[in-house]
């Protein structure tokens, strides 16, 4: 089990590279406003740079600059790029690099909205023209486009035109993907957070304009009987074009400096519904006929409320801990506090043990709703371990004997288990003997570590309400919903007659969740054959009286129903898929994904980028082929991948190490993280710091003079580090010694080199000797000049001792030849009777050696390696 969830799991740096943290991209958009005051827009005062945010606007930093619209962006790595490419300033240049790149929004010049509501959901598409205002027409830099989504968001496809190429979004299989996932880059594209959508166009020239169209669809929120649209369109002041203000007698400006939103009625006080009938498309994956059903719980609930018997069941394991088990203790104790008092609930937490409130259930009074929380505020610790199964079973067991009553269990986990297939099967077993009415398990996951599959088929194998959170920034809204939500049940064992005499038909979900009402029912199925003219949809009251009403059936022939529940349909699949282990399935919702352009489990999403390029004119025979139509044109394609944007089906492993939940965060650093965290020094971090805004504020405020007597500096002291180089390397210097008055006061005569050491080349028994008198410290080389002051050392003209290098000038001297290099002569063969050539370093190695200068272990070596020489040429002689 575990090695086959191992090879369906993204790896870790696959799922959580490409979420860039929000923080950080409100900090690079900050970043990159402030660099584009660089831009110069000319010397009229009428064109002038809009207006930053003051920072008492701000409420947050990375709340200010996270896009509320489609955004388009520049990334700056290289400060020194950024300026107007119409009218350059001719700045100083800007050193150092943006790490990590700013980013500055690009000035947009044209926006549409076009929005489809299609029972609740809306497709959306934003066609908009963005420029590269702010960077060098000769220059380039990449652009990276961020699309904000609604309630449920997801993202359908993104196009981009510029000169000569064109981009776009496609989704391919999982497996055509994973060789292409080993060489992609974070930075291509993902989810800034799980409802906004980034993707970066490689490499656009300043001054360019870029044609976008994005795609994506939402869900509509429904309130009291009204549906609300709510899309993300507040565009800030700074992406406005720079331009000079024009007559109002001519042009009409309207800025809208609010989300765009709107509102309709479903006008019905009672339970009402309809259902609509569509031919499947042409190239769908599945040829059976479509239909829908939908019904609204009306704006007035004449009928009796329904009794509720409520189980929480609360993970406490050491990943919970913090703000994770404090938003679910809020949200629980508005829960208990909005129970009426024919209600009954109880509370169990679950971590390796399971603890109750009460061994039985409690009726909701004031008395036991504040001990109830009392008892949360207590054991609502944590500790290691989580195990699912015990809690889930004892509060079925609880629930096996209500009468008239809605048996409710509301299951909230961040983790994932190795057991989860074995507990849908047991907690399928047990639902199927409670009775006529089953308890409903309602269940909530957080963060992208827990299996939301296995969370969505507890809640379909019992009718009930799966919802999740991401992040750890909506708990407790999102908690506070599925409570309202679950808790305002309106119609119970929903069915729908005849569709059993219907050949091959199939519904999703198989088991029709409960109305309620404070959200509409809408049901997608498939069918073969004549669909019968009268339907109904029957239900149980609240009194468990029997209801029914009849189901307006009508054609929807330009109504894409395809794309309305394609989300919905491909989530209820592919949990289906991971719950049966059905390849089949797999491969239906893999093309189901690609047909509806939804991403899924089993796709992938890459980038295509087309480039025109014009076709060289071909030679044949000696005689030139030319286009009868001119200059033809021809198409190059390149794929670009993007990260993988799956979530996954759990992570056993980070449930076991209880990391925390949530969307993008970093993960654990591993062994070399920690190492290369450790090493790290504060002069690093410093340097990091400068070379960034501080850097280039600063290189903006010198003047020409300073910025020479630096470069003249810098330059003298590379020459300097360049000499010496030149110096290691070429050991062997022709010409004659003019600087150097070397005499050779004692000789002496040592043991043979060894043979190995004899067929060392000369450059490296002297390069040998060299580096070891540059390894040896201040204090040794004073130590030896002071118990060799009495003797007559070697000097050169100057009156600076070899041993202490005081003087520039000296050293300008050691490290330069005076005749030039030459080529370092080929090596010797000793065995042939070979001399060593009296090199300038030779002598100075020798005067080192001898008037015992810088005496040293290492030095052995090359001393032995001189001595031996000097015997073979004596033998010679």
């Amino acid at each position: 089990e575990r090695k086959r969830r191992e090879e369906r799991e993204p790896s870790p740096e696959t799922k959580y590279l490409f979420a860039v943290m929000a923080e950080d991209f409100a900090r690079a958009v900050e970043d990159g406003l402030k660099l584009a005051k660089r831009i110069y827009l000319g010397n009229d005062r009428a064109v002038a740079a809009p207006r930053l945010a003051a920072p008492m606007e701000r409420t947050s930093t990375a709340q200010a600059y996270l896009p509320s619209s489609p955004m388009v962006y520049a990334v700056i790595p290289d400060p020194g790029i950024v300026d107007n490419p119409d009218l350059p300033s001719y700045q100083p240049h800007v050193h150092g690099r943006c790490d990590p790149p700013a980013l500055i929004p690009l000035q947009m010049n044209a926006i549409e909205l076009d929005v489809d509501c299609y029972l609740d959901t809306a497709l959306v598409t934003v066609t908009g023209t963005w420029r590269v205002h702010c960077v060098m027409g000769r220059k380039r830099c990449d652009c990276r486009i961020a699309v904000p989504m609604g309630e449920h968001g997801s993202i359908l496809g993104v196009e981009v035109e510029i000169t000569r190429k064109s981009y776009a979004t496609q989704l391919i299989a999982a497996q055509d993907g994973n060789e292409l996932e080993k060489t992609t880059q974070p930075q291509s594209g993902g989810f800034l957070k799980p409802n906004i959508f980034t993707l970066t166009v490689p490499q656009v020239d300043g001054g360019t304009n870029l044609s976008i169209k994005m795609s994506w669809s939402q869900k509509l929120t429904y309130n009291e009987g009204e549906f609300f649209l709510d899309i993300p369109f507040t565009f800030p002041e700074y992406v406005t074009p720079a331009v000079k203000k024009i007559s109002k007698r001519e042009k009409i400006y309207l800025s809208v400096d609010a989300d765009f939103s709107f509102s309709f009625t479903a006008s019905s006080s009672n339970i009402v519904g309809g259902l609509f009938l569509q031919s499947a498309p042409v190239h769908d994956v599945d040829q059976r006929d479509v239909f829908s059903f939908y019904l609204f719980p009306g704006k007035e609930q004449k009928t009796k409320a329904f009794k509720r018997e409520v189980v929480f069941i609360v993970d406490v394991s050491k990943s919970m801990a913090g703000k994770p088990l404090e938003d679910v203790n809020n949200a629980i104790s508005t829960a208990l506090s909005k129970l009426s008092p024919g209600d009954s609930f109880n509370i169990i937490t679950f971590s390796d043990d399971t603890s109750l409130f009460s061994t039985s259930m409690k009726l909701v009074t004031s008395d036991s709703v504040e001990r109830g929380i009392e008892w949360m505020n207590k054991n609502f610790a944590v500790s290691d371990g989580t195990n699912m199964l015990p809690p889930l079973e004892k509060a079925v067991e609880m629930l096996s004997n209500t009468r008239g009553s809605v048996p409710m269990i509301f299951f909230v986990t961040d983790g994932s288990v190795e057991d989860e297939r074995h507990i849908c099967n047991v907690m399928k077993k047990r639902l199927a003997s409670s009775g006529s009415v089953p308890p409903r398990i309602h269940t909530f996951g957080l963060g992208v570590f827990c299996n939301h599959y296995f969370l969505q088929t507890l809640a379909n194998l019992s009718r009930g309400q799966h919802e999740s959170v991401y992040n750890t920034d909506h708990i407790e809204e999102r908690l506070h919903k599925l409570f309202t939500r679950a808790l305002s049940t309106a119609l119970l064992n929903i069915t729908i007659e005849p569709l059993q005499v219907l050949d091959e038909v199939e519904v999703y979900p198989s088991n029709i969740p409960d109305l309620t009402s404070s959200s509409p029912l809408m049901i997608y199925g498939r069918y073969r054959g004549k669909f019968p003219e009268n339907v109904k949809a029957n239900g149980l009251l609240g009194d468990m009286s029997s209801f029914s009403v009849e189901l307006t059936v009508q054609n929807a022939k330009d109504m894409p129903l395809d794309k309305v529940f394609a989300k919905n349909l491909i989530d209820l699949l592919t949990a289906e898929a991971w719950f049966l282990e059905d390849k089949q399935l797999k491969e239906k919702v893999t093309k189901l994904s690609i047909q509806t352009g939804v991403p899924s489990e089993y796709t992938r999403m890459i980038q295509l980028e087309n480039t025109e390029e014009a076709s060289k004119q071909s030679d044949t025979g000696g005689n030139k082929k030319i286009a009868s139509n001119g200059e033809k044109q021809k198409m190059i394609s390149r794929t670009i991948p993007l990260q993988n944007f799956s979530i996954g089906f759990g992570d056993i492993t980070a449930t076991r190490e209880n990391v925390p939940p949530g969307y993008g965060e970093q993960r654990a650093p591993d062994a070399a993280e920690k190492f290369v965290k450790a090493a790290s020094s504060c002069c690093v971090s410093l340097c990091n710091k400068c070379c960034c805004m501080c850097c280039v504020q600063c290189c903006t405020k010198l003047n020409d003079q300073c910025v020479l007597v630096f470069t003249q500096l810098f330059t003298a002291l590379a020459c300097i580090a360049c000499f010496e180089c030149c110096t290691n390397v070429c050991c062997a210097c022709g010409g004659e010694d003019y600087w150097v008055q070397t005499k050779l006061t004692q000789e002496t005569s040592g043991p043979a080199l060894s043979k190995d050491l004899q067929s060392w080349p000369q450059e490296t028994v002297l390069a040998i000797g060299t580096l070891g008198n540059n390894l040896f410290s201040k204090e040794e080389e004073e130590k030896e000049d002071e118990a060799d002051s009495s003797k007559d050392l070697t000097r050169v003209n100057t009156d600076v001792t070899i041993g202490k290098k005081k003087s520039l000038s000296f050293l300008l001297k050691m490290f330069v030849c005076t005749n030039g290099f030459k080529i370092p002569p080929p090596p010797l063969d000793l065995s042939t009777g070979d001399s060593v050539p009296n090199t300038r370093m030779e002598k100075m190695l020798k005067t080192i050696l001898n008037k015992k200068i810088h005496p040293q272990h290492s030095n052995a070596i090359a001393k032995m390696y001189l001595e031996n020489h000097k015997t073979i040429s004596s033998s010679k002689c």
